[in-house]
């Protein structure tokens, strides 16, 4: 797996190149600015990005814009973006294209390496790692929309975990139930949500924040 590491700050840089090295993870390119990155992207042609979202020269979005015009060059460019706070507006945009390839990360979540490197994985394979705090604040903002708000407190439970990428095993493990149990929630949700089931877990899980984000 190659990839592209996008950080200002030294430190912080630094400790994600050597994490991802220790497990094996090739960095070709460590870079500092929003126009580093985007020469980056493009003569490099990394398997995954992970992007810091605020960048130099603006040191506003500019780490995730560069990300975004990235993937509109190469679609579906695995893309994992880590930002300080929690912020709807750039999960919205990552999410919008529904071509999956995405996460989003707090920093926090960077200091458990098992965590990081499991999210980095998933999205270069094609898949979603979105932080908790991001779906939990997403299921609030429509919580009491329709027709999210049809949905019981466990299925809103199964939702969220769906959402950050876990497989129903992995839901049956986390809730102390059957895997045919979380089958049947997943089953309702999809019904009430007027989304259809699919094998695909990674298609399901990005349906289902397309729903979240729309309107």
């Amino acid at each position: 797996m190659r990839v592209v590491v996008a950080e200002d700050l030294f430190l912080l840089r630094d400790g994600l190149v050597r994490m991802l090295e220790a497990y094996d993870v090739e960095v070709v390119a460590a870079v500092a600015s929003g126009p580093e990155l985007s020469k980056a992207l493009a003569e490099l042609a990394p398997d995954v990005a992970v992007v810091d979202v605020r960048l130099p020269p603006s040191f506003s979005d500019e780490g995730l814009q560069c990300a975004l015009a990235a993937r509109r060059e190469r679609p579906g460019l695995p893309v994992l973006v880590l930002s300080q706070h929690v912020e709807q507006l750039y999960a919205r945009e990552l999410l919008a294209d529904g071509s999956g390839g995405i996460g989003y990360l707090l920093k926090d979540r960077v200091f458990d390496a098992d965590q990081f490197i499991d999210a980095v994985r998933r999205v270069a394979a094609g898949g979603t790692a979105m932080d908790p705090q991001v779906i939990s604040q997403l299921l609030d903002r429509r919580a009491q929309d329709k027709p999210l708000g049809r949905l019981t407190p466990r299925e809103l439970e199964v939702l969220e975990l769906m959402a950050e990428g876990r497989s129903n095993a992995a839901i049956a493990s986390r809730l102390c139930v059957t895997e045919r149990a979380v089958a049947k929630h997943t089953s309702n949700i999809f019904g009430k949500l007027g989304l259809p089931p699919s094998d695909d877990n990674n298609r399901r899980v990005l349906a289902v924040l397309a729903y979240l984000d729309r309107g």
